[in-house]
């Protein structure tokens, strides 16, 4: 459908006079092209516009202003450049602190005369080739990192996943003894990076006595190579580009929890968090923030959405998305479970109103 046949057909849906679809369409056409339309789960030949008039002809008409006002003034989405500008940030704003600040500890100088001292100008180079970058999810978009660093950090250093195999690893600790020409020297600094973290569920969690999540994961292929590829002070860093504040403090307390359990056994040595963008926990759709929305939520949701991945959070629903959160997120690859349902959700109306998508997610969950 052409897009001009699409805005003509919303402004039908929406009821527009002459004056207000000339300001929205001027809105939509621009949005359109420069954001909504790159969204990668779109189906064949279907665009924005037109998932946006085929999404809002599901609620009656005295919902569909509610429901198009807050796309128009509440949507927060994140397209492939600012993805991309959060990955190219890593190096700078994480890295090149994080090791200044251990080599001016280290030297006994201040951070800021470290590159004015050439031993520490060494020392830092050595460093950096002591650090080894994995991604956690396809989300981290690793590769987009290892391009962006060419000239800095070698392609031996970076790895799509945590989880390979010894001989992948002993690879890895060869070619860094080679390129230091020390027989002896092990890996000092482990970055973990992803994309987006919402409540920590998928990060770390606790089932029963036991932890479970991508960090126990991690724990058990450091703790298995701790005496043979890691250096004794090695540290673990793990960023997200973009986190919820809600997120933040539940891993906080997680961690801690983890720890006290493993006190014996230990847990993953010099952990520290770090995040790209926080978002506040004011962004959450609620009956307070977004009351006529609330109302829509709640009036077209299906309960046949919900399911056992859901139920881990411990919210009974998922009228506002995995925990509850309601966030009004988009990712040009995917999107969050977190984000409100009705944006992403497809369904029959087998325990409820039968949901359409605007945003429809690749689930990796059902």
């Amino acid at each position: 459908m052409k897009q001009e046949i699409a805005l003509r057909v919303l402004g039908q849906v929406m009821d527009w006079d002459e004056d207000r679809a000339r300001q929205e369409f001027s809105w939509l056409e621009l949005m359109a092209k420069f954001k909504y339309d790159d969204y990668q789960d779109y189906m064949a030949g279907a665009r924005f516009v037109e998932c946006l008039a085929d999404w809002l002809q599901q609620f009656k008409k005295e919902d569909r202003d509610a429901a198009y006002s807050f796309v128009r003034f509440k949507l927060i989405y994140f397209g492939a450049a600012e993805l991309q500008h959060m990955v190219e940030l890593v190096y700078p704003t994480l890295v090149e602190r994080t090791l200044i600040a251990a080599l001016a500890a280290q030297c006994g100088v201040p951070a800021y005369l470290v590159w004015s001292t050439p031993e520490a100008t060494r020392l830092y180079t050595e460093l950096l080739r002591k650090c080894l970058f994995f991604g956690l999810s396809d989300g981290a978009r690793i590769d987009v990192f290892r391009r962006a660093n060419v000239g800095r950090i070698s392609n031996e250093q970076v790895v799509l996943a945590t989880e390979i195999n010894d001989t992948k690893w002993d690879s890895l600790l060869k070619d860094l003894r080679e390129s230091l020409r020390d027989p002896n020297a092990r890996f000092k600094f482990v970055f973990l990076l992803d994309d987006f973290v919402a409540t920590g569920t998928t990060l770390l969690r606790k089932d029963g006595a036991s932890w479970k999540g991508r960090l126990p994961k991690v724990r058990e292929i450091i703790q298995a190579r701790l005496t043979t590829h890691f250096d004794a002070d090695l540290r673990i860093v793990v960023h997200h580009y973009i986190a919820t504040a809600k997120a933040i403090k539940t891993i906080e307390g997680r961690v801690a929890e983890a720890q006290h359990d493993h006190a014996e056994s230990g847990w993953l040595p010099g952990l520290q968090f770090h995040y790209g963008m926080v978002l506040p926990d004011a962004v959450r759709v609620s009956d307070q923030t977004e009351p006529a929305f609330f109302e829509v939520i709640d009036r077209y949701y299906d309960h046949s959405i919900y399911n056992e991945h859901f139920r881990l959070s411990g919210v009974d629903h998922a009228k506002l998305g995995f925990g509850g959160l309601g966030l009004p997120i988009i990712m040009e690859h995917n999107t969050p479970n977190n984000a409100v349902s009705l944006l992403w959700a497809e369904s029959d109306g087998t325990q409820g109103h039968p949901m359409r998508p605007l945003f429809r997610r690749r689930q990796r969950h059902s």
